[in-house]
């Protein structure tokens, strides 16, 4: 692809969607529920102030908030010390301490309960049975025997005590998993479409280079610490949806013909037929607003280095003094796209390249109620069973038994949906009948309906 230029969309976005409107409907209840390869990319720190006392990217301490003042003070990722002295004490932290503790994932919820909950990152939504297994070991010793499934495709664990803190994410990282910047101004768990691997109609299988994303996140420093959360998310293109316009970031799968190309008027030499991301900025559920396509088409490799670069453009221009105003989409109103991503541009090796919608074949329909029973397979003679979880919380046996019945029926394979429920793919067909008996004895659904997928 060459370079071409294309406006971007800069103003109030339109009307939602019905899709769009249902998730904020299941978002805000279960949430009610659940609180009660890359391309190089340039790292270089921000031009200094001039001025003579220090600032955080250009702000002066004495403007910043609470929160940003003891990050400064005392980096968050640097908190292993005081997690294992409050461990020994089997003490209950301060504010300070609340706050710097979430960056590993762990949540005081006072005034709630005198207890922690942890928070993990499931990269692309996928689990093992074996770590499935695990965390339902961990929820029945020290925590309180059952876990919850979240809005962005992983786990919690809750009713944890002080003097457990170190147990439990030690144990985590045992398990291959982790819970580190899950919580606080950090990136949250990368999320990808669950059906990924075997959905008849997707259009690129996305676990790579959301797994990819993860991986860099958890191996850069600088991706930590932003003026507030961020959540980014790879659609494979297919029938389920993964709200991936409900992230800061949005990587939607999709495919340039020959056919499409001619009928948009895009020239090839522009861009080639092929499988792409589209690049979409600026979701935040909290505020009812949705990410809003930019234009820009990368090649799927391209994904991480542009994620990064839109991270730290953020980093170095987010509101640091107003929590409020500190999500990326007040960047994006202050700015519009066309600047924002004129900054990112300054930090990548490759021109971002600006391609109409209409040059990109038209998505497929999506499946209603979110996953749930049997569903055929791109791989003959297999069907993937969407699991309706009741409130996305289940008990440590029947955490087993799901993990057993992956096992026995499957691959071993787990995966974990927006909605809070789940999806065991690779069942032969001769055995879904006898699985579904199994899950519903198990106290699962496999029944589609509204209630059931959590919408």
């Amino acid at each position: 692809m060459t370079e071409t230029s294309t406006t971007f969309p800069s103003g109030a976005p339109g009307a939602f969607t019905a899709e769009q409107k249902e998730y904020l409907q299941g978002f805000m209840a279960g949430a009610s529920v659940s609180f009660g390869g890359t391309t190089a990319v340039s790292s270089a720190p921000p031009v200094a102030s001039p001025a003579s006392e220090p600032t955080v990217h250009g702000t002066a301490l004495a403007d910043l908030c609470k929160e940003e003042l003891w990050k400064h003070h005392e980096n968050p990722l640097d908190a292993w010390e005081r997690l294992i002295a409050h461990a020994h004490a089997d003490k209950l932290p301060d504010a300070e301490n609340t706050y710097r503790f979430k960056t590993h994932g762990l949540f005081y919820v006072a005034p709630a309960q005198d207890s922690f909950m942890i928070r993990l990152r499931v990269p692309a939504c996928e689990i093992t049975a074996h770590q499935f297994h695990g965390l339902a070991d961990l929820a029945s010793e020290i925590g309180n025997g059952h876990v919850d499934l979240t809005t962005r495709g992983n786990i919690q664990l809750r009713e944890l005590r002080p003097r457990d803190l170190v147990t439990v994410l030690t144990r985590v990282q045992e398990l291959g998993l982790t819970s580190r910047g899950s919580g606080a101004d950090n990136i949250r768990n990368v999320t990808a479409s669950p059906n990924c691997g075997f959905d008849p109609s997707e259009v690129l299988d996305v676990r790579p280079y959301a797994k990819a994303v993860h991986h860099y996140i958890l191996n850069h420093r600088d991706c930590y610490g932003l003026p507030r959360k961020f959540n980014i998310a790879f659609d494979n293109g297919g029938s389920l949806t993964v709200a991936a316009d409900t992230n800061d970031v949005a990587f939607i799968a999709t495919r340039v013909t020959e056919s499409s190309l001619r009928q948009s008027g895009t020239d090839i030499p522009v861009c080639a037929p092929g499988v792409y991301f589209r690049l979409q900025l600026g979701g935040i559920t909290g505020h009812q607003d949705f990410a809003r396509d930019t234009g820009v088409l990368i090649a799927p490799d391209q994904s991480v280095a542009l994620s990064a670069a839109i991270v730290r453009v953020f980093a170095e221009h987010g509101d640091r003094t107003n929590r409020k105003k500190a999500r990326l989409k007040y960047v994006l109103d202050k700015w519009g796209f066309d600047r924002f991503l004129t900054e990112v541009q300054k930090k990548l090796s490759f021109p971002l390249v600006r391609v109409p919608l209409a040059a990109c074949e038209p998505r497929r329909p999506l499946v209603k109620h979110g996953w749930i029973g049997p569903y055929k397979q791109a791989q003959p003679g297999l069907t993937s069973i969407g699991v309706g979880v009741p409130v996305g919380r289940m008990s440590s046996k029947q955490m087993h038994g799901l993990a057993t019945l992956a096992a026995n029926f499957g691959k071993g394979d787990i995966r974990l949906t927006i909605w809070q429920n789940v999806i065991i793919p690779h069942v032969p067909n001769a055995l879904v009948a006898s699985a579904c008996r199994q899950l519903q004895h198990l106290g699962f659904t496999t029944e589609a309906s509204s209630t059931t997928s959590g919408i």
